[in-house]
């Protein structure tokens, strides 16, 4: 009836890469990761396997069956090298077993892998996938062992540990005779409905009598009729172990639908069973039983979760909570109240005193934070006490941090009083255990009670079962042992202890490989792609600024989870606000595309398949720069030539045609090309020159214009013709460009770039794949009939479709190597081909590149930087020194410039083939900045300055002339523009702090005209997109703290008085409404002190306070001049997470707000206004600009919206009633 009920609940495992949403096995580590702090060993899931693991487990702390499972050797059970001899008896199932319980004893992994075990049951991939019932799978694997070791002496091995009997008795009341019934259990099955725990249940089973009477009598056989009669059950004869199955899952008849039963059924923790027992004249000890296993189920009727609770008999796991390993070492018994503990110093202090030379990474010292605490530094301090970076700066007295932020080491101060130098339990070189496991002696009279979920073992307190007693996460089956039975002291702690000496050999050898295995580097390398530095065009997202501020390269453990990826990303972007969401990206020609988003925190970057050097973007979700991204292969962006024949200004048509390069969403429709690049034609024609036996242009049917570019085959590059179907179909050949193809392809063509007067220009040469270079050079030589010593001086250059032609190929090279297609055109060129020590670079003078213009130089990839740069001016002819070289991006853009200049090109990396720009301007010295400074202020149309804090005017003397770059948007009565007047550049070193490049932009020649007492006077802003961006705060810090980058701007406000802003503090732009007139005052600064947190109720404090008003009689709301648009800003404002249902203290940081330095908030006094708009005329205008935009923008690209259904997909519909089963040879 129950057959597929209980169907894994995937909602928490990611679907594979890509987004083709199918669920794969999970992959095993290689190699997979060492135990953890618990010393005990998980069972990795399959897909749908954790009641498989939940069952395991609890045997395999059963240390009576697993030992009764050993004693049983090869001479009975077979081998399993033999299982495939087909004369062979070998006995697979309990070998499997055997080796399953040795390596959850004694390999030293995270996860064992139950893939053997599985195949010994004959399942497929397909049952591994679907989760059954564990009480199903107790019984059958119980049988299926039963049968397996028959004619061995484990034959009763079942029966002696768990069978018991249950007696029926009838009893007439007229005779007294007893008709009597005996029954044997595997297990007992206990309801749980309308039953208050399991004693109450057993009273009812075993104690209570059915009578019968009235109209429901019993025929007595002695008596020969209807007569009155009693039920009644008892048990007879109880096992050693006694399994316990709750009915937590029933069927509503009146619903007609299946639940499960959630309501409070408690378990005792030791049981009395001389109640319910048939004899009770034995020694009451003989009826104690105590738990030591509870399989808990959670979920509903439908799908779900199985994990089990166990008690660690033997104490061979280390029941140490991870709060208490620091014990032993740093004694944060010293840390005696929870003031102390909540105290970052003193915990971060306390990990740094554990660390060899007191030293750690600082993502690591973040992480490790996480274990001894429990939570994150973001979720517990970084309120209080900003990012940990900036916590460890400040306090400089203890702390030191490297130049480049990587590591952090204690200062020599009074230290924590620290115990002895033990090792600790999470840091021990394993071996195979021995005769004690770590802090045994500590806890020996705790029961050690461990919560197994599949790979995790976490150790839990007994009172933490109490936690199971209803619920959707509450126990499922019970596992009792009597209490009588006791362990051998040798078996203490000794995981050793009764295995075989075959199976102790093969786990000794196999823990020697794995930490030969573990020597070897399992770091993956990956590519940060920071979606705030990057914007959305051209149907791609591409960098904003350079590929080092763009992209950040991060090594990283694949064993770590994607929740230690995700807090390791945190730490690093210190400006990050907001949801973060890591997706898969990949580079293609039209720009980087997201794919798949990763979720399952709890999941290792090996099981959600993260390679290296995979591409990772960084972002909310949902857009980049106000632009809805989609995502997935679906709508990956296709790079096409489209090809259309040239018109004249008068609209005339000439007989060329015109290549351009545009890109497409591979779902978009064909149709949608003459729309979106408006140009006259109604045909179009594809390039088939992949499909062999087809014309090379064919023109797509009328029919097909609704298919996408993806249906009809169009992939990157792929070329496409639009014309009218008028057009004279001779216009192709004429071209010269395009050549027919032939069914198969065999061949490269050679043209002669070497001699113009030779009578043949170009020639077919036969080849394959396998061809060397130099043969097909030698043979078009020799066919073009040119002198022979050009055999010692050329070489062949492929050609691009645009006729370009491309890095030399090497003579050594064949084909494949070379990447060359058959079919494709080569240049027979002078000159020879770069040895495998040189570099084939173009080269072009400026940033701004036109096609043609590159030159070509042969240099050693040994030479350095700046003698590159001698040589390529020297070719170029160009003077002097100010100039300095930066290498092309993927965007065809001038990128990072090259810095280092006395490295080599290969230590660049540079590659043949690439393409370097010669920029003017010399390249300030290694550690140095070249900083633009611009003056900021508010610029009123009167002419005069604003002063920000005062409202005071004054007029410069000088700056007419200079560039202003209006911000958009600025409420008030009159306009207000902040505006940004360029001053000069200034050359600083890193080292150098704020106030060092405040003091040297004061010594530039345009300050000479305003009155600035001193640095104390300027405040600091980053510029982004011609506004302020981040507010730099502390005077003293340095430059390279700030992480500014090479292309960073810098603009400076005057301030009427010095200030000094905290780094809990936020500079907020504060303007009043005038009532009745839908316009602002002049702006005013407002300093909100957030240490106690980014309230909305903190923030109308701080407002109404400024402006001595109750603070009960303002509303406030944020500002967005890029939207036109004002948010009120309410204290009761409460938002609810979707996925957890419950309120959370609203903070202004995060959505819809996004709070920082420098927004502007409107104030309205409740007292004199009672409007409740906050807009202006103003904001009116702009609203109907930026509407009227867009609706142009719509039309131009109206083709190329192709919007994605918003239904769902079906719901996955439930599999078909399974039956369980395992497959077992005869052995009889």
């Amino acid at each position: 009836m129950f057959g597929d009920l209980f169907e894994e609940d995937y909602s928490s495992v990611s679907n594979n890469q890509y987004g083709k949403g199918k669920k794969l096995k999970t992959k095993a580590l290689e190699p997979p990761a060492p135990r953890e702090f618990t010393n005990l060993s998980g069972i990795r899931n399959q897909g749908g396997t954790c009641y498989l693991n939940s069952l395991l487990q609890t045997l395999h702390f059963t240390p009576e069956f697993r030992e009764a499972l050993f004693s049983l050797g090869p001479e009975e059970l077979g081998s399993l090298e033999d299982k495939d001899k087909p004369d062979a008896k070998v006995r697979v199932i309990p070998l499997q077993l055997q080796r399953l319980f040795a390596q959850l004893l004694l390999l030293d992994q995270e996860a064992a892998s139950t893939e053997d075990l599985t195949d010994s049951f004959g399942w497929t991939s397909n049952e591994e996938m679907r989760q059954h019932d564990v009480q199903e799978l107790n019984r059958i694997l119980f049988s299926a062992l039963e049968t397996s070791l028959v004619g061995t002496s484990g034959h009763d091995l079942i029966n002696r540990l768990y069978h018991g009997t249950v007696v029926n008795q009838i009893v007439c009341k007229e005779c007294k005779n007893t008709s009597e019934k005996q029954e044997d259990f595997l297990d007992l099955t206990v309801a749980v409905k309308n039953v208050s725990g399991l004693e109450d249940a057993l009273w009812n089973m075993y104690v209570e009598e059915e009578v019968f009477d009235c109209d429901n009598l019993y025929y007595c056989e002695t008596c020969d009729k209807l007569v009155k009669a009693t039920k009644s059950a008892k048990l007879r004869k109880l096992p050693p172990f006694l399994t316990v199955s709750l009915l937590r899952f029933n069927f509503d008849f009146v619903k007609c639908e299946r639940y499960k039963e959630t309501s409070p059924y408690t378990f005792p923790l030791r049981i009395n069973l001389k109640p319910f027992c048939e004899q009770s004249e034995l020694d009451d000890l003989e009826y104690i039983y105590d738990l030591f296993s509870v399989i808990i189920h959670k979920g509903g009727c439908y799908g779900g979760h199985y994990h089990v609770y166990i008690k660690d008999i033997d104490h061979l796991g280390n029941w140490q909570f991870q709060e208490e390993k620091s014990k032993p070492d740093v004694n944060l018994k010293d840390l005696k109240n929870e003031e102390e503990i909540d105290d970052p110093l003193m915990i971060l202090k306390a990990i740094l005193l554990q660390e060899k030379n007191n030293l750690i990474p600082v993502d690591q010292l973040g992480q490790k934070l996480m274990k001894k605490i429990g939570v994150s530094w973001n979720k517990k301090y970084r309120k209080h006490h900003g990012p940990l970076r900036k916590f460890l700066q400040l306090h400089s007295q203890m702390f030191l941090l490297s130049s480049d932020e990587s590591t952090v080491t204690l200062l020599k101060s009074p230290p924590l009083q620290a115990g002895p130098a033990s090792r600790r339990p999470d840091q021990h070189v394993f071996q195979t255990p021995t005769a004690e496991a770590p802090g045994f002696h500590d806890t020996a009279s705790c029961p050690h009670w461990f919560d197994i979920n599949d790979s995790k073992v976490q150790p839990i307190e007994e009172k933490d079962i109490e936690q199971q007693f209803q619920g959707k996460e509450s126990a499922y089956m019970l596992f009792y042992r009597k209490s009588q039975l006791q362990r051998p002291p040798e078996a203490q702690a000794n995981p050793r202890y009764k295995v075989p000496c075959h199976l102790l050999n093969e786990m000794d050898a196999a823990n020697v490989k794995l930490q030969i295995n573990r020597a070897e580097d399992s770091n993956v390398e990956l590519h940060l792609h920071l979606g705030p530095r990057y914007r959305f065009f051209n149907g791609a997202l591409h960098p904003v600024g350079s590929q080092t501020e763009s992209v950040w390269d991060l090594t990283f453990d694949k064993r770590k989870t994607l929740g230690d990826l995700r807090q390791s990303v945190f730490q690093l972007l210190e400006f990050w606000e907001g949801d973060m969401i890591l997706s898969v990206a990949k580079l293609v020609p039209a720009g980087l595309h997201v794919y798949q988003t990763l979720d399952g925190d709890e999941l290792t970057l090996s099981d959600n398949a993260i390679a290296d050097g995979e591409d990772i973007f960084v972002w909310n979700g949902m857009e980049v720069g106000g632009v809805q991204i989609q995502t997935g292969v679906d709508c990956e962006p296709l790079l096409l030539n489209v090809l259309h024949v040239k018109t004249g200004s008068g609209g005339e048509k000439g007989g060329q045609l015109v290549d351009s390069a545009h890109v497409f969403p591979s779902n978009a429709e064909v149709a949608s090309v003459f729309a979106a690049l408006a140009i006259p034609g109604d045909v179009i024609f594809i390039d088939r020159a992949e499909a062999a036996g087809e014309e090379r242009w064919s023109a797509v049917p009328r029919e097909d214009m609704k298919r996408t570019f993806r249906e009809l085959g169009l992939r990157n590059g792929s070329s496409i013709l639009i014309r009218d179907s008028n057009d004279d179909d001779s216009l192709l050949p004429k071209q010269g460009r395009w050549i027919s193809r032939t069914n198969e392809i065999n061949w490269l063509q050679v043209k002669n770039l070497c001699q113009s007067e030779a009578e043949q220009k170009e020639v077919k040469i036969t080849a394959t794949v396998n061809t060397v270079v130099f043969d097909i050079r030698t043979k078009a030589i020799k066919e073009l009939k040119l002198m022979e010593e050009l055999v010692e001086n050329s070489c062949l250059r492929p050609v691009d479709r645009n006729g370009k032609l491309l890095c030399p190929v090497p003579d050594s090279y064949t084909l494949k190597a070379a990447e060359l297609k058959l079919g494709s055109s080569l240049g027979l060129c002078l000159g020879k081909a770069p040895t495998p020590s040189q570099l084939f670079l173009f080269f072009a003078v400026g940033s701004d590149i036109q096609p043609g213009t590159e030159m070509e130089i042969l240099v050693e990839e040994t030479v350095s930087v700046s003698d590159c740069l001698k040589l390529m001016l020297e070719k170029s002819g160009l003077p002097g020194e100010t100039w300095h070289l930066r290498k092309m991006d993927w965007c065809y853009e001038a990128g990072e410039p090259l810095c280092a200049e006395d490295a080599t090109l290969k230590e660049l990396m540079i590659c043949s083939g690439d393409t370097l720009l010669l920029v003017e301007g010399k390249l300030p010295p290694p550690g140095f900045l070249k900083v633009p400074i611009w003056w900021y202020q508010l610029w009123e149309p009167s002419g005069q300055w604003k002063s920000h804090q005062n409202g005071s005017s004054y007029t410069p003397s000088r700056g007419e002339g200079w560039g202003a770059a209006s911000t958009q948007g600025a409420p008030g009565k009159m306009p207000v523009e902040v505006s940004l007047l360029y001053v000069g550049d200034i050359e600083i070193s890193e080292d150098a702090t704020l106030v060092d490049l405040k003091s040297q932009a004061m010594a530039l020649p345009p300050f000479s005209d305003f009155v600035v007492p001193s640095p104390a006077f300027l405040r600091a802003w980053t510029v982004e997109s011609k506004r302020p961006g981040r507010l730099l705060r502390t005077n003293q810090q340095q430059l390279k703290d700030y992480k500014l980058g090479r292309r960073t701007e810098v603009c400076l406000e005057p301030l009427q008085k010095e200030e000094n802003l905290g780094p809990q503090d936020v500079l907020l732009r504060t303007q009043m409404r005038i009532p009745a007139e839908r316009a602002y005052a002049p702006a005013l600064d407002v300093v909100w002190d957030t240490a106690r947190g980014w309230t909305a109720c903190s923030l109308r404090q701080r407002v109404a306070s400024f402006y001595s008003l109750p603070v009960e009689k303002i509303e406030i709301a944020k500002y967005f001049p890029e939207k036109f648009e004002w948010l009120p800003i309410s204290s009761w404002n409460q938002q609810v997470t979707k996925r957890k249902k419950k309120k959370k203290q609203d903070n202004l940081q995060g959505p819809p707000y996004y709070l920082k330095d420098g927004d502007t908030i409107g104030v309205k006094n409740l007292l004199a206004d009672d409007d409740e708009d906050f807009s202006t005329i103003r904001d009116d205008t702009g609203k109907e600009k930026q509407k009227q935009l867009a609706l142009g923008r719509k039309r131009s690209q109206e083709a190329l919206r192709v919007h994605s259904s918003s239904a769902e997909g079906p719901a996955r519909s439930r599999g078909p009633e399974a039956s369980l089963s395992i497959h077992v040879g005869s052995f009889q």
